[in-house]
């Protein structure tokens, strides 16, 4: 394992980080750096612009630095850390601009995806979705981050497979580290007309249903309201900012 040394853009900030060390470190250890720190980034343990500290990272996830800046170089990719000139890694600070543009891809994306499941459905491919969404219901249950996020993701998976966007599928995985910072935004505020359990159930009934006209409202409705409360949220922001 590599020393990790203290970089120039060290802060105290980080001590308190919401990292523990991992004791047994699997195959795919890389992975699983990335997914805790995505995990901590999207439930909000790590502020929009804070540091993120090789030393600090090093010492809590008990692994080296070859790690941790691999981890951070993936992070970057997927929009949730950004590098600023003679400062280092930061959390990605996120604007409505931004958001703005990652809810109009996700309308184009996912009311396609569902009207043309919706067309495909199959006894099969009811079943996949509606355990998928069963899935989904107890994860939102376990109040945890990252069960919301893969479950998250595994019932949008079945809806796109099903619907045959392998290709959509790859660019909405590029972007789920920023749709989740946005999801979890979005599923507390009070400002939501439906709960985030209703709007999924609507959409997997509409599928199942094989209606692709109540699917594409379905969709359009989940992200009508999302997309609001993000505006408020993020353009309140960019005002104190």
């Amino acid at each position: 394992m590599l020393v990790c040394f203290t970089p120039y853009w060290y802060s105290t900030s980080m001590e308190n980080a919401p990292l523990s060390k991992i004791d047994k470190p699997p195959a795919t250890l890389r992975d699983m750096v990335q997914e805790r720190m995505r995990e901590a980034i999207i439930d909000g343990h790590f502020k929009p612009g804070e540091r993120l500290i090789e030393r600090v990272m090093c010492e809590q996830l008990g692994v080296s630095r070859t790690v941790i800046r691999e981890t951070i170089r993936y992070l970057e990719a997927e929009g949730l850390v950004e590098y600023l000139p003679h400062k280092g890694p930061i959390i990605a600070r996120m604007n409505w601009n931004e958001a703005r543009q990652i809810y109009d891809i996700r309308r184009m994306l996912e009311t396609a995806a569902a009207t043309t499941c919706a067309s495909n459905m199959t006894p099969q491919l009811a079943g996949q979705l509606q355990a998928a969404l069963a899935d989904l219901k107890q994860s939102y249950g376990e109040k945890s981050p990252g069960a919301l996020f893969r479950a998250t993701a595994s019932f949008y998976q079945v809806i796109f497979e099903g619907a045959g966007h392998s290709v959509a599928w790859e660019i909405v995985q590029r972007l789920n580290g920023r749709i989740s910072r946005l999801r979890m935004m979005t599923l507390s505020s009070s400002d939501r007309k439906q709960p985030g359990q209703a709007h999924m159930k609507a959409i997997c009934d509409a599928i199942v249903s094989g209606d692709p006209e109540a699917a594409r409202q379905a969709v359009n409705r989940h992200l009508d309201d999302v997309t609001t409360i993000a505006e408020h949220l993020l353009a309140a922001e960019d005002l104190e900012s």
